[in-house]
């Protein structure tokens, strides 16, 4: 069975501490490891071991959570990576052939309570529920990853919300700027390491995103167009990986972005730039569906039965 591993404020030195959940309870790692990726090289192979030890139980409540990804490290993400989404911006899923790719900033980073921050020049502020992988070993080199050996790179699963300022991302073309923000990336609550029958079930994770408690996303994982195995031995393909980052697999449909239809994208192109993205962000403002302050947004990745589930975020924009 898979483990529950979550991260806490705490009055230790390093100001954390790392714990187990077992229902409503956490019990915390006696030992102290000060980043992600050290959990996973010294923490799991004592789990695996069965020589962890863990201390008194506290309830989950009284715990003030933070991400279970430190930073610094990695943040690779993939855009238009669900069939869904694809087509709510106006692609043909059938004609994706690449893979598209990009980073984060790992300073994004923050907890699955912790308050989304819009900076005050965004007015278009956006969310996209993902899955995220994180990594479980030092790559150095192309890295083939075959789809039934996912384990041998990744550690643990995730909920990841890549949080969008839609009018820095798309009039400047700026996907690093626009979704790196300070708070754009809550990640947690907890990191959940599977076992390998339970990492082969990753396409029936539910992604499931709610603003005010409405459902505005909601699609199984195995949705993607590039699976897990494919995009690692891409990523690994250009870029070197260690214990503890993470990698944003993609969103499905039902974010708050509605691109104009076709004819308007063509006659647009007519315009000048600065009116043409004038008119983009006036158009785009009108919609309801992007975050304001006060908005609460939750998510969840579980399977069906529940057997499988990477806990809950619950995040106020201000």
């Amino acid at each position: 069975m898979g483990i529950r591993i979550l991260r806490a404020r705490s009055d230790s030195p390093s100001g954390h501490q790392w714990a187990v959940v077992e229902g409503d309870l956490a019990r915390p790692l006696d030992a102290a490891y000060e980043t992600t990726g050290e959990l996973i090289e010294r923490g799991l192979p004592a789990f695996a071991k069965s020589e962890a030890k863990l201390g008194a139980p506290v309830p989950l409540q009284a715990l003030e959570l933070l991400s279970p990804v430190t930073h610094p490290c990695r943040v690779i993400a993939q855009a238009t990576n669900y069939r869904e989404h694809v087509r709510e911006v106006g692609l043909d899923p059938g004609a994706r052939s690449s893979n598209v790719l990009f980073t984060k900033s790992s300073a994004a980073i923050a907890g699955p309570n912790d308050a989304i921050v819009r900076p005050s020049h965004v007015r278009l502020l956006d969310y996209e529920i993902e899955l995220g992988l994180v990594i479980g070993k030092h790559t150095c080199g192309p890295m083939k990853t075959a789809a039934d050996r996912l384990g041998d790179l990744v550690a643990a699963l995730v909920v990841g919300n890549d949080v969008s300022a839609r009018d820095v991302q798309v009039p400047e073309g700026q996907f690093y700027k626009g979704k790196s923000y300070r708070t754009f990336c809550p990640l947690g609550p907890y990191l959940f390491v599977p076992d390998a029958s339970e990492l082969a079930r990753w396409p029936e994770l539910q992604l499931t995103l709610r603003v005010n408690g409405e459902v505005r996303q909601d699609a199984r994982a195995g949705d993607m167009i590039h699976r897990p195995a494919e995009t690692l031995t891409e990523v690994t393909s250009i870029e070197d990986l260690s214990p503890g980052d993470v990698i944003l697999t993609g969103t499905p449909g039902g974010v708050a972005l509605a691109p104009p239809k076709k004819p308007l994208r063509l006659i647009a192109e007519l315009l000048p730039e600065a009116v043409k993205w004038r008119m983009f962000v006036d158009k785009q403002a009108k919609s309801a569906r992007y975050l304001k302050a006060g908005d609460r947004v939750t998510a969840t990745i579980r399977t069906p039965d529940g057997r499988i589930d990477l806990g809950t975020q619950n995040n106020l924009v201000r």
